[in-house]
Formats: structure tokens, C-alpha cells, sequence
């Protein structure tokens, strides 16, 4: 099988540990992995800002760059929520307004050939345990777009839970928001710092080493607070854990 790895900005530019770990995952579960080096940003912080027509070139360029691929993988759900539930709307409001078909024609194309990275190996692979190891404790925190957009449901649990040496402990208050919101995190910085506290004292009540996500703009967040608690709980993407194994641990 052969994908296409939709990095996206966030990871390409702060987090590229993450793309790589995407990368070894895949190949060692037999996927071909290709990286169109023609993408971008999905259009994210221009949409939610309020700025559609901004965000329509991303959308024809990232339409444009994952053409021919019959899978798009990637390890952020906010991203993947942007194609699959955006895409369309920005798509049918141009054809509304007069502007042709073209962009909902792409974005009807390219929105159901997009997985966030567990849904894929979950749904599309058919596998649970990938043969991880990590021996360290571990709290899942959910993005709300993976939980409420994409209806991720229990897969990165499940995925976590298989590896071995992994101790998975529930995050108290798992399904409140971390506050960071994108731009929400910019226009109101201290109700966002005040929602992200509440969820790495969580965290820390649960005596995880490690607070794992699936999104890795989510994680910076709580990173920067976690760092300015003095807090030694270590914030990691979820594609790393699932990467590592025991010859060839996470360093």
C-alpha cells in the first residue's frame, strides 16, 4: 500500500520529529510513504479567523498536491478536520456565490481520502498493536477537533494500550478543551492559559511521566505551560510512542 504524508506546517516547521516518526511507523508496517513536496498549510488559521477567501488558494494547493493519491495520512486532527469538514463548506460557499465548481469539485475530491494517522491504522489497516514499546507511564489528552470532528472514539487509547511496557492512566477531565484553539489562544490568552492549567494539573494528578496527544499544536500549549510550572511531565506526539521500539527506542 502506498500513502501520501500530509505533515502539515506545525510539524514541518517546530515538531519534524513527528513526520519522521509517522515515517518509520508506517514503513514498518509494510506502507509506502510519499511526501508531495508541493504542500503547505491546509488554510487553518486564515478559515478560522474569519478570512475564506484567503484560505481558498491553500485549499486548491493542497487539493493539487495530494491529486493521484488514494490515501493521505496525517498526524493532526485539527488538520484533517479542516479538509474533511471545511474543505467542502468553503468549496460550496464560492459555487453559491457565483465562482464555478472548481473548488468544491477539489474539495469533494480530496476531503474523504484524508486520515488522521490513527483512524488510519485502526480503520485502514486493521491494527491495534503495531509493536511499540515504551515503558513509561502515559495520559492520553484528546484534541477536541480528533474527538469532535473526526469521532476518533477510543482508537488512540487502544493503540496506546497495546504497547509494550506502557502503562496507560486515564487524564482526569479528558474531554474538556486544553484552551488552545489556534487563534482562540491568541484572541483571549488568558482564558485559554487558564483552561490549559486546568488540564496539565490534571495531567500531573495522574503521576504520568508523559502526556500524549495527537496533536501536536495542542501540546505546545500545555508544553509552555507545563515548562513554566517548573513541571518535569514531558508533552509527546503519539506517532512517536507508537514509532519506538525496543531496538530502536524513542530518544
Amino acid at each position: 500500500m502506498r500513502v501520501a504524508l500530509f505533515v502539515t506546517c506545525v510539524n514541518d516547521a517546530l515538531y519534524p520529529q513527528t513526520g519522521i516518526a509517522v515515517v518509520r511507523l508506517l514503513e514498518r508496517l509494510g506502507v509506502t510513504v510519499d511526501f508531495p513536496a508541493a504542500q503547505s498549510c491546509c488554510g487553518q488559521p486564515q478559515y478560522n479567523t474569519g478570512y475564506r477567501r484567503e484560505a481558498e488558494p491553500l485549499v486548491r494547493r493542497t487539493a493539487e498536491a495530494f491529486a493521484g493519491h488514494a490515501y493521505v495520512v496525517t498526524p493532526s486532527g485539527s488538520c484533517a478536520a479542516m479538509i474533511r469538514e471545511h474543505y467542502p463548506r468553503i468549496g460550496r460557499k464560492a459555487a453559491a456565490e457565483g465562482r464555478g465548481e472548481e473548488l468544491a469539485d477539489a474539495a469533494r475530491s480530496l476531503a474523504p481520502r484524508v486520515y488522521e494517522l490513527t483512524e488510519f491504522l485502526v480503520d485502514v489497516l486493521g491494527v491495534t498493536d503495531v509493536g511499540a514499546y515504551f515503558p513509561h507511564t502515559v495520559t492520553y489528552h484528546p484534541s477536541c477537533h480528533g474527538l469532535r470532528s473526526l469521532g476518533l472514539g477510543d482508537r488512540p487509547r487502544r493503540l496506546l494500550a497495546a504497547v509494550k511496557g506502557l502503562d496507560l492512566v486515564e487524564l482526569p477531565g479528558a474531554e474538556e478543551c486544553c484552551g488552545f484553539g489556534g487563534t482562540f489562544a491568541v484572541k483571549n490568552p488568558d482564558v485559554s492559559a487558564a483552561m490549559g492549567t486546568d488540564k496539565i494539573a490534571g495531567a500531573a494528578a495522574t503521576g504520568a511521566r508523559v502526556l500524549c496527544g495527537a496533536d501536536n499544536s495542542c501540546l505546545a500549549h500545555l508544553d509552555g505551560l507545563l515548562r513554566r510550572a517548573g513541571s518535569p511531565l514531558r508533552t509527546l506526539h503519539l506517532a512517536e510512542i507508537l514509532a519506538a521500539t525496543e531496538k530502536e527506542p524513542l530518544r
